[in-house]
């Protein structure tokens, strides 16, 4: 399964996502200067779970190379489509996982799960000579708290079927249900020699969820909010769904609209389409300069058609986002 999109909506520019896909691909860039087959660089900085508990091992490694491991591990890749595959994942999950913590909790969420995993992964391979490495395993750990957090979401995916692409939109909660399954079958049934972190995703994945629980229970100290000043997306789709209600003696229909605070002062145009009934048209709405939260637009004709052709309106409720 390899996901396209998903359909959760963010309202703030992923900052530190695209810092780390950029730390990632700096150091990717490295390593292919470097020679990705350079096995005593993967012994240096890769997580060698022998260099802490096989003396003949670990007396070739100084304290701070051991410790320093744990983090240089989450930044090196073995080749181009594990690099790829660990980007691209990092980019569809990690910019709503990032607007929920915020910028710089974020940055230490993703470091701890990445650390957690690289320690699962010790355990379960005390005495493994391989060298693990990848960003999976922190990914795993935004995996994890996209599905806590986002269950309902939809994520657009295609399934090759021989060599047709089936595309298909799954629910959150079973796509990375199915994700995480296959990282533990896979995990159970691999030997300590295995060229694949398994038990390091699932660690990951497991930290995600729990550190999504702290962090309900961590006070705010504001700095989330001051930053999002600075990173909210200055534009919202061009495109929305409007989701409409009605009561059932009245062709009008109600929904909301969303802009920012700049499309607010500027004014905008969007095109919505409304699913109701067997249709979705699409409809170009016209949002005047100046508008306030909770004002109401009144689009004529564009409701319900009830019998003997009364036609009735729709009212779009203006929503604001990032208001400050």
């Amino acid at each position: 399964m390899i996901p396209i999109r998903d359909n959760q909506p963010s309202n703030c520019f992923p900052v530190v996502t695209y810092l780390l896909m950029g730390i990632n691909s700096s150091v990717f860039v490295l390593q292919l200067q470097i020679g990705l087959d350079h096995e005593a660089f993967f012994y240096v900085y890769g997580l060698v779970p022998a260099k802490y508990t096989v003396h003949e091992v670990s007396r070739h490694f100084s304290t701070a190379n051991q410790f320093f491991s744990f983090f240089s591990y989450m930044f090196l890749h073995g080749g181009f489509f594990h690099f790829i595959g660990n980007m691209w994942f990092l980019y569809i999950f990690g910019d709503n996982v990032e607007e929920y913590f915020g910028s710089l909790r974020f940055i230490g969420f993703y470091l701890i799960c990445g650390i957690i995993s690289g320690f699962f992964h010790f355990f379960l391979n005390p005495v493994s000579v391989v060298p693990t490495i990848g960003a999976s395993g922190a990914i795993a750990g935004v995996m994890g708290a996209y599905f806590l957090l986002y269950p309902k979401s939809r994520i657009l995916t295609v399934i090759p079927i021989i060599i047709i692409p089936w595309f298909v939109e799954i629910p959150a909660f079973l796509f990375l249900g199915v994700w995480f399954l296959i990282q533990f079958f896979n995990a159970a049934g691999s030997s300590a020699g295995s060229g694949i972190a398994w038990w390091a995703h699932i660690g990951g994945f497991v930290a995600g969820l729990l550190l999504v629980k702290v962090n309900k229970t961590l006070p705010q100290t504001g700095t989330r909010e001051k930053i999002s000043q600075f990173t909210a997306k200055k534009r919202t789709p061009k495109l929305q769904m409007i989701v409409t209600s009605n009561t059932p003696d009245s062709p009008d229909l109600f929904g909301d609209i969303e802009i920012t605070s700049i499309e607010a002062i500027t004014g905008v145009n969007k095109m919505v389409t409304i699913p109701w009934g067997f249709y979705k048209p699409l409809y170009k709405v016209r949002i005047p300069p100046g508008v306030k939260h909770g004002t109401r637009l009144r689009l004529s004709g564009m409701g319900r058609v009830f019998p003997g052709g009364i036609k009735g309106d729709m009212y779009l409720t203006v929503n604001i986002k990032n208001v400050f």
